[in-house]
């Protein structure tokens, strides 16, 4: 069932809800939580989408705000909030309302969701994209118990985890931590079947991901070792090598599909890594409602102390050597350089060459 209300209000909107559960002959709620998503009109879709298949496994009031304020100082005076409900099939295993707030309303959208809040259930808001820097200070953050962002979607990914870091809130999460529970879930179990001493660990993925940096301080907090951060091509996380005396532990996955687990003297296995969708995220999200220590913990760490190498391009840096090396040669004496001279200039050509060399690969 779909419900349009136009220029209309909170309590109106309540009045259609219950209206709408009559009419399905159920009277009762029967939701668990309340689900913010604080969007705009282009993400919209998939974040509904995400969320209703995540209500089948938590039954819950969706409530979508898309602020609207407007370009022009006319569609900014005009102050108007349109509603859509959806019920039944159409919204999963509850109720779903579309508030769009137009002109200065956009500016007080918590005093329009208030209302809209089921009562004694918690609440939790979602910014798929454009997350506030202080989640726990946006007033519609201020009304959650738990607040999910995700860091992925910023402009800098990386540089958003220092943000993260820095406002961190207890009931605080980033999807960017969800999308590791099946790496750290197959690693520690890795660690249980062959308790091993760890002398240095590396996390290969891509360089946009913060996922990767995420593992990467994970395992520096849990193992207390050196963890190197290799940059490949992706897709996600591509390796985990956990170095020991023995061999190294390694989980593979090139391919976002499907990993591979070596341990030394043990056969090689695979393991179900897949790349989940936004929906599976949500829905293990949305399972725990207290804050998470684990998550705070790796996100307040500085990126600075992982080790960073690039993989990507070695052989573009050893090219920039060679021919730094050759220039040099050519301007100290060239190969038609004296045989009783060519002694004495090939050191401190070589020194010129070899710091030069060091430069080369340093900017690269």
């Amino acid at each position: 069932m779909k419900i349009d209300l136009t220029n209309t209000t909170s309590s109106k909107i309540n009045a259609a809800l219950m209206e709408a559960r009559r009419a399905s002959g159920s009277t009762a709620a029967g939701m668990v939580l309340t689900l913010v998503i604080v969007t705009d009109e282009g993400s919209a879709y998939d974040a509904l989408k995400a969320a209703n298949d995540a209500s089948r496994e938590h039954p819950m009031r969706t409530l979508a705000v898309i602020k609207r304020a407007g370009r022009s100082p006319r569609a900014r005076a005009e102050t108007r909030l349109d509603a859509e409900i959806l019920v039944g099939s159409d919204a999963g295993s509850g109720e779903t309302v579309i508030l769009r707030m137009h002109g200065e309303l956009a500016a007080h959208a918590q005093s329009v969701v208030l209302p809209l809040l089921l009562p004694d259930a918690p609440t939790v808001v979602w910014w798929p994209d454009n997350a506030p820097q202080h989640p726990a200070q946006d007033p519609l953050g201020a009304l959650a118990q738990r607040r999910i962002t995700d860091a992925v979607t910023a402009e800098s990914p990386v540089g958003q985890l220092a943000q993260r870091a820095q406002s961190y809130t207890p009931g605080d999460t980033d999807l960017a931590w969800t999308r590791l529970t099946g790496w750290r879930s197959m690693l520690a179990a890795a660690l249980d079947q062959r308790p091993s001493t760890i002398v240095s660990a590396a996390v290969e993925g891509e360089s946009y991901n913060p996922s990767v940096e995420l593992l990467g301080l994970w395992l520096l907090n849990r193992l207390h070792v050196p963890v190197e951060r290799v940059v490949t091509g992706g897709p996600g996380i591509t390796a985990v090598r956990l170095r020991t005396k023995d061999g190294d532990i390694t989980l593979d996955r090139p391919d976002g599909l499907l990993g591979m687990l070596s341990m030394p003297g043990s056969p090689d296995r695979q393991v179900a890594l897949k790349r989940r969708e936004t929906s599976e995220l949500i829905a293990e999200e949305l399972r725990r409602l207290d804050p998470d220590d684990i998550y705070s913990t790796a996100v307040r760490t500085p990126v600075e102390r992982l080790s960073e190498h690039d993989d990507s391009v070695p052989a573009a840096a050893e090219q920039i050597a060679q021919a730094v090396e050759a220039s040099v040669a050519e301007s100290d004496g060239g190969p038609a350089a004296p045989a009783d001279t060519a002694g004495a200039e090939k050191k401190p050509a070589a020194k010129k060459a070899a710091g030069k060399r060091a430069a080369a690969k340093d900017d690269a």
